[in-house]
């Protein structure tokens, strides 16, 4: 049954016609355990190892709390991403629900935004890949880890989802062996007399001298570790019974995953209390899996992380080439480049191709930079995803009779927001530059787009 994305009806902008419609359409071949691995290879379970000793410097040695304060965040709004995507179930994610719930205008601008969080986010597992890489081959150009990465990952996106799904399934549970492995190892020399040599402290959570707005200031960071959960939004036009399996999807790969970073940041800290034994913050997992299990450990600790990267980096690269897809589809963005999907595959190959070069871009970042700058449209599309339920649902549907509907369209998607709202306050200067310089070119862009703002952006309408 072919899907409509028919725009609200106060928005009177022009639509595309069955004439100018793509002539192929996305495949629905994804159930709820393949979209639920591809939301947590986009998660990527050793993404913990990745920011630790950037969080636990910020945080006074407290990552547990930095995440359960983000866990409870992304839970509330990702009661909101499930609410929506029951009444929308189209790929676009914060995009396409905004755009519906609000009006186009504002959905043109939440999704220029979001662009920010999957477009960087391929390049950032490309950086990872490069960092580790260098360890174990210092003597490799780190230019050719990061194009051997990029390309691997964009030939595997081309041909299939499904592809992209076997392969996350394996990824996904080397990782989860991996992490089983360390905490068998970590537990060891907790008993040993490593760190604060028992397993039993709270100390990992809070101390003495703990401070509520460090911790804040480290969950923002950590929000960029969750970001796969709304990602899977990105796929139901892939999804057989999407109203039902993405809502899903979604709550379980956020809840999995949140509990898996609490639990390994809280053995990684109860070994590490202080950071005085890292030589390199930023780049400490080298030296976590060391110090852990050895030198043969940290081979095979290294070498699972780039399978971690390999995973996130074909998930979120299949993400953002659907959004793009659907912004080009709409004609939102040139409709010739970005709304065309490959003939025999069915995957939107050109978009695949621009990320790929866009994720070339990791050559010249750095990891504090690059994360940084993602952080800006994932938390725009967290704020507008709560907003959009309660106008949607609470104001124009009048879901506001009963208790349990105040609760579920009004309470809830405002104690999301204003969670949210308070990761905003912490975000670093560089994202909020970057982030308001990109916003500025989409709202210049729109109002190119609307003959300034007069008319709404161009929706693609399939009969």
């Amino acid at each position: 049954m072919p899907v409509s994305s028919r725009a609200p009806q106060q928005n009177t902008g022009p639509v595309l016609s069955d004439t100018t419609s793509p002539p192929t359409q996305l495949r629905k071949t994804l159930n709820l355990w393949q979209v639920v691995i591809i939301g947590l290879a986009y998660l990527t379970p050793m993404t913990v190892f990745d920011t630790f000793g950037i969080v636990s410097g910020v945080t006074g040695g407290h990552v547990p709390s930095a995440y359960v304060l983000a866990l409870l965040g992304i839970l509330f709004t990702a009661v909101s991403y499930g609410i929506l995507v029951r009444r929308f179930p189209e790929s676009g994610s914060a995009y396409t629900y905004t755009r519906k719930a609000i009006n186009s205008h504002v959905g043109f601008l939440v999704g220029w935004s979001s662009l920010l969080d999957y477009l960087f986010l391929p390049m950032v597992n490309a950086l990872l890949a490069k960092l580790y890489l260098a360890v174990l081959f210092p003597e490799v150009p780190a230019w050719a880890w990061v194009v051997g990465f990029v390309a691997i990952m964009t030939l595997i996106n081309v041909r299939s989802i499904n592809l992209v799904a076997n392969f996350n399934t394996l990824f996904v549970g080397i990782q989860v062996t991996i992490i089983a492995v360390f905490i068998y190892l970590t537990i060891r020399g907790l008993h040993s007399g490593e760190g604060l040599g028992t397993t039993w402290s709270l100390l990992p959570f809070a101390g003495e001298n703990t401070q509520l707005n460090a911790l804040v200031a480290g969950a923002t960071i950590l929000c960029f570790s969750f970001l796969g959960f709304d990602a899977v939004t990105t796929l139901s036009e892939e999804t057989e019974n999407a109203e039902k399996v993405i809502p899903r999807a979604i709550f379980l790969v956020a809840l999995v995953g949140g509990l898996m970073f609490i639990v390994v940041s809280f053995f990684i800290q109860s070994f590490f209390p202080s950071m005085e034994r890292f030589h390199d913050q930023e780049a400490a997992l080298p030296e976590i899996a060391l110090y852990v299990g050895g030198k043969l450990f940290q081979s095979i600790f290294i070498c699972a992380t780039f399978v971690n990267t390999l995973a996130s980096g074909l998930a979120s690269q299949a993400s953002v080439s659907r959004l793009l897809y659907v912004m080009g589809r709409d004609n939102v963005i040139p409709r010739k480049v970005f709304g065309s999907l490959h003939a025999k595959w069915k995957t939107p190959a050109l978009n695949i191709a621009i990320v790929g070069l866009i994720s070339l871009s990791a050559i010249f970042f750095d990891l504090a930079t690059a994360t940084s700058v993602i952080n800006f449209g994932a938390l725009v599309a967290f704020s507008f995803v709560n907003l959009s339920v309660i106008v949607h649902c609470y104001l124009r549907e009048g879901r506001s009779q009963t208790l349990a509907d105040k609760l579920k369209y009004l309470v809830t998607p405002t104690i999301g927001f204003c969670i949210i709202a308070i990761l905003w306050l912490d975000l670093d200067s560089h994202s909020l530059l970057f982030g308001g310089v990109w916003a500025s070119l989409g709202v210049l862009y729109l109002a190119y787009l609307t003959k300034a703002f007069k008319v709404a952006p161009p929706s693609f309408v399939a009969e």
